[in-house]
């Protein structure tokens, strides 16, 4: 809950997984080592006036966390309904950086990276976009946003 500066109390969007913690291990099953399947996501306290949601998952830790060189992008969904409290299959998806639409599960090169579980709450649906990329899902967004919410998962490979 956030207080606003007339003092009244209101929610905030949150976001969380039933699979993993904040800041915890994300399930192999979701992973390279794994199934590669998206987990599970769900929130709450989406601002009045939601007209859909967006999402982005990245790791800034490319290739190697002492040494990061780049942003991975591993996931661009938009369109979700904005009456979602989770995802259940009904949104488009952008590029991720394998190059191909939908999730590409975590699979890091060399030790244990962060993976950035970002939801946006919109006051638009975007509309197709084609093949969006992180940015061009960025630059859509821009000045439609109500609020946002992240939730970090860390993954390390085990053949790393």
């Amino acid at each position: 809950m956030v207080c606003t500066d007339t003092g009244v109390m209101t929610m905030s969007l949150e976001l969380r997984s039933p699979a993993f913690g904040k800041y915890a291990a994300i399930p192999q099953a979701h992973t390279c080592d794994g199934a590669g399947t998206p987990p599970p996501l769900e929130w709450s306290g989406a601002p009045a006036g939601t007209k859909s949601f967006a999402l982005i998952v990245d790791d800034p830790d490319a290739p190697d966390p002492k040494a990061p060189k780049r942003t991975f992008v591993h996931w661009v969904a938009y369109d979700i309904p904005g009456s979602a409290t989770s995802l259940d299959g009904n949104f488009r998806e952008g590029m991720n950086d394998e190059h191909s639409r939908g999730y590409t599960g975590p699979c890091p090169p060399i030790g244990r990276h962060r993976y950035f579980f970002k939801l946006y709450a919109l006051d638009t649906v975007l509309g197709d976009l084609g093949e969006a990329t992180k940015p061009d899902l960025e630059k859509a967004m821009r000045d439609h946003v109500l609020g946002n919410a992240e939730l970090v998962g860390t993954y390390e490979h085990t053949n790393a």
